[in-house]
């Protein structure tokens, strides 16, 4: 679970808010899916911000990667990033604990801390913040995406902390020039739901301004659980064959309801009710980013700053308002160098992450702060276009500050990866990796532990190791991995410490596993997709050597069947979840088990010229189920039951 005062509130009954994450809002709007438009679109170039920090070249593309395509989310009539991430890209995720419904992402078994152990970016720039709690992802302007990339595995070399368990990359639209594209969005569906939202983009011969707009009313599944959002984001930037330099502005306001946890009790009695009909919670966020990427011959440069200031508020059981401002500055300059021989090539990179974060109460007053400088340098090697090593390395060294925690102190932490592959024919290719990443404790963690004053919680370290294979083509292929991560000092809330509950150190742990994707095109009509993974998370030292981690289904899997056929579309899609502890079971002595789920989902869609209409159902069955729980067979966060929706969708 969260690892703050206020998030062991959760546990009790309440939700993580005054930490609420937020998330960027991405800058460009949706292409449109007319014959003219569909013929200007093939003058964008997609940005494809991948294994090196730069647009990508093809050459050095990730291995083993998971991309979703703007056809795909359109295609299954999906509206917002997470819900994309959790139903295309086959990543695990559990219901919010606080804010809109962003379920908390979680690749490769890391239980209640999986968004802590992953690093999100639009464009390369890095939403996930100091704050213990989960980018809402929600309030990113789908219309606006490319492609969605997800890059499993430890990826501390490049992306810092936080991405033991992988990395996930948005990649929003570039404009096309002398074009201008829009769309306007209307749905309305169960539970009281009413979102609108319109994006637009013009672009001239080397300049380009979009604006996407968002908002979204729903009264949700349980009592008190209402959520209102509101989103704005706008660019302007120039742009040629050289590279290109802007400005981003991206808004986000939301408020809603906290409906606490139940117990089994009242969860078999009634699923929708609310244990906390007062709670609420909201947030205000205003981020700037300004962005810059140029070609100097062989040589690549690119930057960004962005700063972000966001206001969070809550309220628990009827008490007072409690309102919490922070914010961040982040600058990321890099370098990258190509060059190509005959049988050869090869990309250098290197660069400096530099940031400054501070959170405090209403008047201004910084509680905690954290500066962080880092330097780090990868080269991968291109042979005869079948054989690619890749060696990094990077340091980062960390100021924390804190007046209510008493301390003052410096952390330094290493990271490093060697990854190799090789394509023993052109459909199939070989690959490992073996590094360490790392993840540091949050202010959130430090302010809430059974340390004595002054003293903060240790980095978490990680070895990472990996193996696999991807076979096949385009249209039907497949991806096999086996990873183990062992790790030390991995950081989380254990409930057994002290009379509350403390952050902690944990003993040694280790997750291992497989994971399976495979696509296919079965007609010309018909597509399928499908994800599995089967993931071990064990203690390895200290009394609980050998049992099993909270919160880690052993089994999931997820599979989507597509169907094509001129103006029509429909898929159906279907997750599982094996049985998983409790999220309080450290000792694996409750007899019970968070019970096993599965659920459906479908869509069917028309399009009349320049309109789209679209019905969408999610938990077909009606099935009554949950998939965050902190108690022995308590504290427990239903999940929706049985929704519809319709949407209308014009495009131009």
């Amino acid at each position: 679970m969260k690892h703050s005062a206020l998030s062991w509130r959760a546990v009790a009954g309440h939700a993580v808010a005054a930490s609420a994450a937020l998330p960027l809002c991405s800058i460009q709007a949706a292409a449109a899916q007319t014959a003219a438009n569909a013929a200007a679109d093939a003058n964008l170039t997609p940005v494809v911000v991948t294994a090196s920090r730069f647009p990508n070249d093809p050459a050095f593309s990730p291995v083993g990667a998971t991309v979703i395509s703007a056809d795909e989310i359109r295609n299954a009539g999906i509206d917002n990033v997470n819900e994309a991430i959790r139903k295309l890209g086959g990543v695990y995720g559990r219901q919010s604990l606080a804010g809109p419904g962003d379920y908390a992402l979680d690749m490769r078994g890391f239980g209640s801390n999986g968004d802590q152990n992953m690093v999100i970016l639009i464009d390369g720039v890095r939403l996930s913040e100091n704050e213990l709690s989960t980018a809402l992802l929600s309030s990113v302007p789908i219309d606006s995406v490319e492609r969605i990339e997800i890059v499993r595995g430890g990826s501390s070399v490049l992306y810092g902390g936080g991405a033991t368990g992988g990395t996930i990359q948005i990649i929003t639209k570039r404009p096309a020039a002398d074009a201008v594209h829009g769309a306007i969005v209307g749905e309305a569906g169960s539970y009281g739901l009413r979102s609108g939202r319109a994006s637009v983009s013009k672009g001239w011969d080397g300049f380009a301004l979009n604006a996407a707009y968002s908002k979204q009313h729903a009264d949700n599944y349980r009592d008190n659980n209402y959520s209102n959002q509101e989103n704005f984001s706008g660019a302007a930037q120039w742009f040629s064959n050289q590279g290109r330099f802007g400005l981003r502005v991206d808004l986000a306001r939301a408020n809603y309801g906290l409906a606490g946890s139940l117990s089994m009790a009242q969860f078999l009695a009634n699923p929708r009710q609310a244990s906390s009909p007062k709670d609420y919670g909201a947030y205000d966020s205003d981020r700037i980013t300004a962005f810059f990427e140029r070609k100097l011959g062989a040589f690549d440069v690119a930057a960004e700053l962005s700063h972000r200031e966001k206001i969070s508020r809550s309220s628990y059981s009827g008490a007072a308002v409690t309102e919490v401002r922070s914010r961040t500055t982040q600058f990321s300059p890099r370098l990258r160098h190509v060059a190509e021989g005959r049988m050869l090539k090869n990309e250098l990179v290197a660069g400096i992450d530099y940031s400054e974060w501070q959170i405090g109460n209403v008047n201004g007053s910084s509680d905690a702060s954290q500066t962080a400088r880092a330097a780090y340098v990868r080269d991968e090697l291109q042979i005869a276009g079948d054989t690619r090593i890749a060696l990094g390395v990077r340091r980062e060294v960390f100021d924390k500050k804190s007046v209510a925690g008493g301390y003052d102190k410096g952390q330094g932490v290493n990271a490093w990866d060697a990854q190799a592959s090789h394509a023993i024919v052109p459909s199939v290719r070989m690959f490992g990796k073996a590094g360490q990443s790392y993840r540091l404790p949050t202010a959130d963690e430090n302010g809430f532990t059974a340390l004595a004053t002054g003293q903060i919680l240790k980095p978490q370290t990680s070895h990472d190791l990996e193996f696999g294979a991807t076979l096949g083509g385009a249209d039907n292929n497949a991806t096999l991995k086996w990873f183990r991560h062992r790790l030390k000092d991995e950081l989380f809330f254990d409930p057994t410490v002290g009379a509350f509950g403390a952050n902690v150190n944990l003993d040694p742990t280790k997750r291992q596993g497989v994971e399976l994707e495979a696509a296919a095109r079965l007609n010309q009509d018909f597509s399928l997709k499908a994800n599995f993974q089967h993931v071990v998370a064990t203690f390895t030292g200290g009394p609980n050597a050998g049992k099993e981690m909270v919160l880690v289904p052993k089994n999931t899997a997820s599979a989507r069947l597509n169907w094509n056929y001129g103006k029509q579309t429909a898929n159906a899609g279907v997750l599982w979840a094996a049985a998983q502890r409790y999220g309080s079971d450290f000792s694996n002595t409750c007899n019970a088990r968070m019970p096993s789920y599965t659920i459906f989902d479908a869509r069917y869609a028309v399009r009349v010229s320049a309109w789209e209409f679209a019905l969408t159902g999610s938990n077909l069955t009606g099935k009554d189920y949950f998939s965050q729980a902190f108690g022995c067979a308590g504290g427990i966060y239903p999940d929706s039951g049985r929704a519809v929706k319709f949407t209308a969708r014009y495009d131009f």
